[in-house]
């Protein structure tokens, strides 16, 4: 216990952030991400902590149970699940209720998760897609205007056009109901307690509420949250929420089912349907026929390991498994070489370019999932990586399909607002959840104390293209395609490291970095999560700035990239499993911590 209390007392101390942007620069990327990417520069989605504060820090170590997570009030509330004999399902419930109330404008109960899980009993490995729906009256030109044109992007995000049936209460009650111990009732306690006392704004709330002041103003259930005597939150102030109170407390006495049924589900309907300007188009039916479902793990070799993920609707396994695949036919590189570099870079391009192409909700859209992970596809692509300098050209594969299909590659673009949670429980049970609103504060819409997800702008806004349609446009009831990585990664059947982070489609290159660190280069967990970054998903090389990762400026630019220093804010936690125990490690750049006993 003495570990416990001193990681709550040292951690604490870290939480100084910047604000930070997000950028997508790159003349192969999908035209949307391309043409919106310097619009988008001075938007803070999240923000971040400089490296220096964790980066020296040394994994938070445990015998019997962590939890790593992006708060420490949602970290605590998980860690006193845990110490109660609670499952790491159980964990689960209490921390993602707490963060829907600390850190809204990344997850909460109007969003949508997925969550892999490790069952110790079995030994399987499964997966729950709380993703949000469609409604049923979208149509795949639900962006676009009425001469066909694709609508700019804020004027879809803000409103109720972009808002899709949430998944997150439904997912933590499926997993709750599968696989937890402890009542249902008794893990609101901490969300509900400081919802009523209140709790003190974080420098990143109030810096992201500061940097979003004209679109939070537009609504007025919104501003009165954000703006208190008509100014924005300011760090330190104590922040109460009697409205999510209330959402907890029914949800602890009745179940998710008040999201769905009743007064609170008809209160979204309304929300998103009367928001001016840009109403949209949920129904109480959409709400009520709303299903969690569990889907295969997708699986992948990487050095004698099995990195197993969230498979579609989510392209983060798939392009994840890839990735890690091509660099799997090389030998291991370090991590100070622009080869490994490079390597890394044109890998992630070529299973990006897949991604675009085959990657959707394969319920609705033909999916040659095991042909984009097969021994011989990624033997194949591999040696386009086998010469020295950058790529010239990337295109898509072609997998083997069991069936005939064509697709136009994808125009979508998905913002960094999100965040993961990682727990091992005593049982040996291991949980990797991703949830999410989508953009930083979502729609901007909010209703009985949170907010509404934007996530249908993660379907192309463009439904074909010359004649030939898109895998990932708006159908009615279709879960958009997504990014997140939550992923259980095994050895010899166990849990070995258990990771995930938030970051748009970023996301996969921050996973597939931090486990290439530990396993490759031999990092701990700590240490393997505050690597400063290096993503390639399109031909640009982006490089974290203000870290040791300037001097590869000249080498990349010699091999054939261009570069771009750039603030790279993930939020990667994870924790490793082995004979002696366990170590956990947050992100230095967001404020969340790991706690364990």
């Amino acid at each position: 216990m003495k570990i416990f209390f001193t990681a709550i007392i040292v951690t604490l101390t870290f939480l100084t952030m910047s604000l930070q942007a997000q950028q997508a620069s790159d003349g192969v990327a999908p035209e949307a991400e391309t043409a919106l990417a310097k619009k988008f520069e001075a938007l803070s989605p999240e923000v971040a902590t400089s490296l220096a504060a964790k980066a020296k820090g040394e994994p938070i170590l445990a015998k019997d149970w962590m939890v790593a997570v992006a708060n420490p009030h949602a970290a605590t509330a998980g860690a006193r699940v845990l110490k109660e004999g609670g499952t790491a399902a159980d964990a689960m419930v209490a921390v993602q209720a707490v963060l829907g109330l600390v850190e809204p404008q990344s997850s909460g109960m109007g969003g949508g998760a997925f969550l892999v899980w490790f069952d110790a009993i079995s030994g399987e490995l499964t997966t729950l897609d709380g993703r949000e729906t469609a409604p049923m009256a979208a149509t795949p030109r639900l962006f676009q205007n009425a001469g066909g044109e694709r609508l700019k992007f804020w004027d879809a995000v803000v409103g109720g056009r972009s808002v899709g049936v949430p998944g997150t209460p439904a997912l933590m009650e499926a997993a709750h109901k599968k696989w937890g111990q402890n009542a249902w009732s008794g893990l609101f306690a901490e969300a509900i307690q400081l919802a009523e006392s209140g709790f003190a704004v974080s420098q990143r709330l109030a810096a992201l509420v500061a940097g979003d002041t004209e679109r939070l103003a537009q609504f007025s259930d919104t501003a009165a949250y954000f703006f208190r005597d008509g100014k924005p939150l300011v760090e330190g102030s104590r922040l109460t929420n009697e409205e999510y109170a209330e959402v907890m407390r029914r949800m602890a006495n009745e179940g998710a089912k008040v999201i769905y049924s009743g007064d609170i589900a008809q209160s979204i309907v309304d929300t998103v349907r009367g928001a001016e300007g840009n109403p949209g188009v949920i129904s109480l039916t959409d709400l009520d026929i709303y299903k969690v479902k569990e889907r295969p793990a997708v699986c992948a070799p990487f050095r004698g390991y099995q990195v197993c993920g969230m498979g579609p609707p989510s392209s983060g396994a798939l392009t994840v498994g890839q990735i890690l695949g091509l660099l799997d036919q090389f030998p291991v590189g370090s991590k100070d070489n622009p080869q490994t570099l490079r390597l890394m870079g044109d890998a992630s391009r070529l299973a990006f370019a897949d991604r675009g192409r085959y990657m959707a909700d394969s319920d609705f859209v033909p999916m040659p999932t095991k042909g984009l992970v097969s021994a011989d596809y990624i033997s194949e692509r591999a040696k386009l990586l086998n010469g020295s300098t950058a790529l010239t050209e990337v295109l898509p594969g072609n997998p083997e399909y069991s069936h005939a299909s064509l697709w136009a590659d994808d125009v979508s673009l998905e913002l960094p607002s999100t965040s993961h949670i990682s727990i091992v429980d005593s049982y040996g049970n291991a949980l990797s959840m991703t949830t999410t609103i989508e953009n930083g504060f979502g729609s901007r819409l909010m209703t009985n104390g949170f907010l509404l997800n934007n996530e249908l702008t993660d379907f192309s806004f463009r439904s074909h293209i010359d004649g030939v349609p898109v895998a990932n446009r708006v159908e009615p009831g279709k879960r958009p395609r997504s990014s997140m990585s939550p992923t259980i990664v095994l050895k010899d059947g166990l849990p070995n490291l258990v990771i995930g982070s938030p970051g748009g489609s970023r996301i996969i290159g921050y996973v597939v970095q931090a486990i290439v660190a530990h396993i490759d280069w031999g990092m701990d967990v700590q240490a393997a999560v505050s690597i400063p970054h290096a993503v390639n998903r399109f031909g640009t090389f982006d490089l974290e700035k203000n870290t040791s990762l300037k001097n590869m400026v000249e080498p990349l630019e010699a091999l054939g990239y261009r570069v771009n220093l750039r603030a790279l804010n993930s939020g990667l936690h994870a924790i490793s499993i082995a004979k002696d125990g366990l170590a956990g490690g947050a992100d230095p750049r967001r404020e969340g911590i790991a706690l364990g006993s």
